[in-house]
């Protein structure tokens, strides 16, 4: 593949992204959904693909039909994004963000940190329950099957995508497919069963601040800012002839990645010549790089709030590049879903999906309420926003039900995070459980998440209740 047939395949993506958000602009029912442009985007792709429209056979009246209205060689270089783009999502995770002790965070958001915990590790005891039980004596699902829920859920696209490797290397090459439809399945879900769930709470009086639901302008439904009220999608904090600051802040993020991917190795070696020689058992062969570089993307803030006395890292530029890489990689995903193996393996899918969101409901409607000890609604559909489809969607239901941010439930949510992400939605357990599952079995995985899911949920029930 060469150069230009890359460059050429990058710009096709862009156009994607503009179509997408003008479809968006234009469409009340996918505003009201909240769904994003790139996940519009990337519906358009796979519709226009080898997948849907590539399937008509229309290859004998225009030659470069073969993969749909796009050239071949641009749904290879798309299914290459995001393993790529995720690196950088999360390299950027804690850039820009001060790092409090542990002990400011836990008294924030404890009970929130406790919550997630519980949801995602059950995702991983509902999942392995019905693969072991159901899905696996019945349809033959692969043990591996049981990490899907986590995955694709709290994980999302990105994850979904940038476990394919490790799912290939597993022999289990349906599951990256099957990871990123699940994802789909929980952005949509978490979005719409969402404001379900608001409304629901708004009748039943469960919401003690004001929403905004019905009240949103015209402009805000569009996904679009006013004029009188736009800022700055960052600060300068170098002069351009010095160095353009947005190029200082990509380089922050490669540091990150450099870092992350020198740990990596440092782990796989020491694996090869310790316990893995040993024993056979070897996982961080099979871990991807980017809960690594989320890892050196917290040393490099480290460093950088210890000799950085001019602060040149700037929040909102790396916010930036972290959304652009996170919207990259959306399209490049769903426009490479391969329909056919959730075609192929369609009940277990479903099975699976809707394990998830009972779980994921429950998890909001049943423990929240008896876990978070105030402002349980507002705080715990951020928890189920992010359960279902990423950190997005909990931020955008929080917004939802608390625009004016009265309650404590985006600071505790944010600061949440910095004990969450690291291991779970994508971090280094997410990361190690398709390997675990393969190396241990299904079973020694279901007892270890389900003792504890167990812990979690006695400690919640019983200490953050008092």
């Amino acid at each position: 593949m060469t150069a230009g047939a890359i460059g050429f395949s990058l710009l096709l993506l862009g156009l994607l992204l503009v179509v997408g958000k003008w479809i968006r602009v234009k469409t009340p029912i996918l505003q009201n959904l909240f769904l994003p442009s790139s996940l519009i985007a990337g519906f358009l792709a796979l519709i226009l693909g080898p997948e849907v429209l590539g399937n008509l056979d229309l290859s004998s009246i225009f030659h470069w039909f073969e993969a749909g209205v796009f050239p071949a060689h641009s749904i290879r270089t798309w299914s290459a994004l995001p393993s790529l783009m995720i690196n950088v999502v999360f390299a950027a995770l804690f850039l820009g963000k001060t790092l409090p002790s542990i002990n400011k965070v836990w008294e924030l958001a404890g009970p929130q940190v406790v919550l997630g915990y519980i949801i995602s590790f059950g995702q991983y005891v509902v999942g392995l329950l019905l693969v072991i039980l159901f899905l696996g004596p019945v349809f033959g699902v692969s043990p591996l099957a049981g990490a899907l829920i986590e995955i694709g859920f709290v994980g999302g696209h990105g994850t979904a995508a940038g476990l394919g490797d490790t799912f290939v290397e597993m022999g289990f090459e349906d599951g990256e497919a099957l990871a990123i439809g699940l994802a789909t399945v929980g952005v949509l879900g978490g979005a719409m069963i969402g404001i379900v769930l608001i409304n629901w709470g708004i009748r039943q009086g469960k919401i003690k601040t004001k929403n905004n639901v019905e009240s949103r302008d015209e402009a805000e439904r569009k996904g679009l800012t006013e004029l009188d009220q736009r800022h700055p999608a960052g600060f300068l904090s170098t002069r351009a002839e010095s160095i353009e600051p947005l190029s200082l802040h990509f380089g922050y993020i490669a540091i990150s990645i450099l870092i992350g991917f020198a740990i990596l190795q440092a782990f796989i070696w020491l694996e090869a010549v310790t316990w893995g020689a040993a024993t056979g058992v070897y996982l961080f062969a099979y871990v991807p790089l980017f809960p690594l570089a989320m890892l050196g993307g917290i040393i490099t803030q480290y460093v950088l709030d210890k000799t950085d006395r001019y602060n040149t890292l700037d929040t909102d530029l790396i916010t930036r590049i972290q959304g652009l890489a996170l919207d990259i990689l959306i399209v490049g995903a769903l426009a490479t879903l391969q329909l056919s193996v959730i075609a192929d393996n369609i009940v277990p899918f479903t099975v699976l999906a809707l394990g998830g969101i009972l779980w994921t409901v429950f998890g909001f409607l049943v423990l929240a309420p008896r876990i978070l000890p105030s402002y349980w609604f507002e705080r715990g559909i951020g928890d189920f926003g992010q359960s279902m489809g990423v950190t997005a969607t909990g931020l955008m239901l929080m917004r939802v039900t608390d625009p004016e941010n009265k309650s404590p439930a985006l600071e505790s949510f944010g600061y949440k995070q910095l004990l969450f992400e690291p291991f779970v939605g994508g971090g280094l357990f997410t990361a190690a459980s398709v390997p675990l599952i393969h190396q241990f079995g299904a079973t020694s995985i279901l007892i270890f998440t389900g003792s504890i899911t167990l812990i979690l949920l006695l400690f919640g029930l019983f200490y953050f209740r008092r």
